[in-house]
């Protein structure tokens, strides 16, 4: 039986580049497996039914040898796995010299194991070139004064007055929180920041310990 494997990094990527290679392998709809998630390593879902699929004849059929991960050394060892344990043959569409069908002589291993370390390394390191750009983007936005995350929720209209019932002692944090539709530590960041505030205006005069 032949399988196919496609992999893409995030649900906004299209894989039909891939999809459409493997169908004119002659691979059919029913025997594709397919992972949105990163390369970084093999903790996949589809990839993990597949490989428990794979038996001894079968065929692996992948587009890019990076599209079956981006880790140097798991690469390496889930190409031992399929071919020496599975028993199964592996085709990368992309690099006719890594099709394990063919050439199973002794030149043509060694020629596959070379380019085999040479594409696996060459996977990892554009992963790490992608990672350190990302590092020097964020680094150099942040530096412009870019701010990241969720803008900070602002305070309710009824804030004043539920933060009094809160002093009085008639709610809870967590019971004030709710009333205002909140999580209980965005309440209590409100009521450190209103503190802080007064703290500074006058700081002979204020004082609260009753944030818990």
């Amino acid at each position: 039986m032949d399988y196919g494997y496609i992999r893409v990094s995030t649900r906004e990527q299209n894989e039909d580049r891939q999809r459409n290679a493997l169908r004119e392998f002659g691979i059919g709809d029913g025997q594709l497996y397919m992972d949105k998630q990163s390369g970084k390593d093999f903790q996949r879902p589809a990839y993990r039914r597949l490989l428990r699929k794979l038996k001894n004849g079968d065929t692996l059929v992948i587009k890019s040898i990076d599209r079956l991960g981006r880790n140097y050394e798991e690469i390496l060892e889930q190409w031992r796995v399929i071919t020496k344990e599975k028993q199964a043959a592996i085709v990368v569409l992309d690099m006719p010299l890594l099709d394990t069908r063919q050439n199973r002589d002794l030149t043509g291993t060694l020629i596959a194991d070379i380019v085999l370390q040479l594409l696996s390394y060459v996977a990892q390191t554009e992963r790490e070139f992608i990672h350190q750009r990302q590092a020097e983007g964020i680094a150099a936005a942040k530096a412009r004064g870019v701010k990241f995350g969720r803008p900070p929720k602002s305070r309710h209209a009824e804030f004043a007055a539920v933060k009094a019932r809160w002093e009085g002692g008639g709610v809870s944090a967590r019971e004030a929180a709710r009333q205002m539709g909140v999580s209980h530590p965005t309440f209590l960041r409100w009521i450190r920041e209103t503190e802080e505030k007064s703290t500074l205006l006058f700081p002979h005069y204020y004082c609260n310990s009753r944030i818990i």
